[in-house]
């Protein structure tokens, strides 16, 4: 159980990290700008990774790291990055809250996990939390900004889910270089097409590339998919409703963002969502649940086989 908590606590560093990345994104890099903004967010970030794990794609995980790159990294980045300038802080994070949902549907068709009830309970708690930030707010929200933040949910959603069924055979970290620099490869062209050249960039916004590149991407993305190798779906979909949770403090209290009393009852059921699925319930797997099928580097029980090179830490050890 002690484990399980450890591993909700490094799970959580991710929501925290992308709930910040909303308002850095509107305050300090420069708008209409989405698919660079992506490509600097993401290729450093890759690099960083692929310099630490030291590791190549290998057989099945080059189209792997391709399809995964597509979804968690390029069009997933893209559709947060016009969120981000398009809708307030507190309203383009609130709106990821959904994905519990989202994720545990995808992860009982995908990997055979059937959500418990507390899962459940906190999903749709959750849910009724981003209706309230959303439906009865003060009005003014971006139409576009709402769908291509619920464009980045559903992306997202499958994509991690995707990268949860095929998590054998690789390590955490280089999973996560590998997605990262495929993703930002192939933003660059496109980019570099559809917008230009790339955008004159100050101190300001070269230390906000920074910290969206390391902290933000990097550091988040492998505690994200470390958590997803080792806890249920649902314990990780919720955990992930602390990213609206941070959002909607940094809007409130650094952006100075109006928050009404519906929005505050919203940001309340969204924090009980969070306590729903608590960490005590994380080790626990349903009873329908059937663990990620083995794929290529374990055998037939699940154990890890000596493929794994020793010198990369290993994030699955207890």
């Amino acid at each position: 159980m002690e484990t399980n908590l450890r591993r909700v606590v490094l799970t959580a560093v991710a929501p925290v990290a992308w709930g910040t990345n909303y308002f850095v994104t509107h305050e300090f890099l420069p708008a209409n700008r989405p698919l660079f903004g992506a490509a600097l967010r993401a290729l450093p970030a890759g690099l960083v990774l692929l310099a630490l794990c030291r590791q190549r794609p290998r057989g099945a995980w080059w189209w792997r790291s391709a399809v995964l790159g597509l979804l968690n990294v390029s069009v997933f980045f893209v559709l947060v990055y016009a969120a981000s300038q398009l809708l307030p802080t507190s309203v383009a994070s609130t709106v990821m809250a959904v994905s519990p949902l989202a994720m545990m549907l995808i992860a009982w068709a995908l990997v055979s996990e059937r959500p418990g009830i507390s899962h459940l309970a906190g999903a749709a708690t959750g849910l009724g939390g981003v209706c309230l930030m959303l439906l009865t707010g003060v009005g003014g929200v971006s139409v576009p900004g709402v769908l291509a933040s619920a464009g980045a949910m559903l992306v997202s959603s499958f994509g991690h889910i995707l990268a949860k069924r095929w998590s054998a055979g690789a390590d955490v970290l280089a999973s996560t270089a590998w997605q990262l620099t495929a993703g930002g490869l192939f933003l660059l062209p496109v980019a570099a097409v559809a917008e230009g050249p790339p955008p004159a960039l100050r101190a300001p916004a070269l230390l906000a590339f920074g910290y969206v590149a390391l902290v933000a991407t990097a550091l988040a993305f492998t505690a994200w998919f470390t958590g997803l190798r080792h806890l249920p779906a649902g314990t990780v979909g919720l955990v992930g409703l602390l990213n609206p949770v941070t959002g909607v403090l940094l809007g409130t209290v650094v952006a100075r963002e109006a928050l009404t009393v519906q929005q505050q009852c919203g940001l309340a059921l969204v924090l009980a969502g969070v306590v729903l699925g608590r960490p005590a319930r994380a080790g626990r797997r349903g009873r329908g649940q059937v663990p990620p099928q083995p794929l290529d580097g374990h055998d037939k029980g699940g154990h890890r086989s000596n493929r794994w090179p020793p010198s990369v830490p290993d994030c699955r050890r207890d």
